[in-house]
């Protein structure tokens, strides 16, 4: 985790997904390799077409852009819109993990995705809240600091 200290933050607001992936035991490495029950490949590919679909479908008409990742802040404003309790805790999320704007459009565009994924038209309270926890980073970066001047 000390190569963490050497990350700019505003290297670290470009990393859309930012988790800690901790080392693999040599036994799960040197074990039979886990695979997806039977048929569920096909079901979570079939959700990643739909999402992508409701995506094209909702940018269709920008200029470029096909996927929630390449929505620009304007885009992100109009199409990852959230309201009350989820505009809450979005807003306590800013202030507590000192989110900048590059990182407030970052977990928006994630939400949106999570959003999609599950068929939801808005970005609710859980879908932000995933999106939040894929910014891991940014928690463990103040701590890294002190720890690694």
């Amino acid at each position: 985790m000390s190569y963490l200290g050497r990350l700019s933050g505003p290297l670290l607001d470009r990393i859309d997904l930012q988790i800690d992936v901790g080392r693999v035991a040599p036994d799960d490495l040197l074990g039979d390799v886990a695979t997806l029950p039977a048929g569920e490949s096909a079901r979570v590919r079939a959700r990643v077409i739909a999402a992508r679909e409701r995506a094209m479908r909702r940018v269709a008409g920008e200029s470029g852009v096909f996927a929630n990742a390449q929505l620009g802040s304007a885009l992100v404003r109009r199409h990852c819109v959230v309201r009350g309790a989820t505009l809450r805790l979005l807003s306590t999320a800013a202030h507590k993990l000192a989110l900048t704007a590059r990182s407030l459009d970052r977990t928006l565009k994630v939400a949106r995705t999570i959003a999609d994924l599950d068929a939801a038209p808005e970005i609710n309270e859980r879908h932000l809240a995933e999106a939040l926890q894929y910014r891991g980073l940014e928690r463990v970066r103040p701590v890294i600091e002190r720890l690694h001047p």
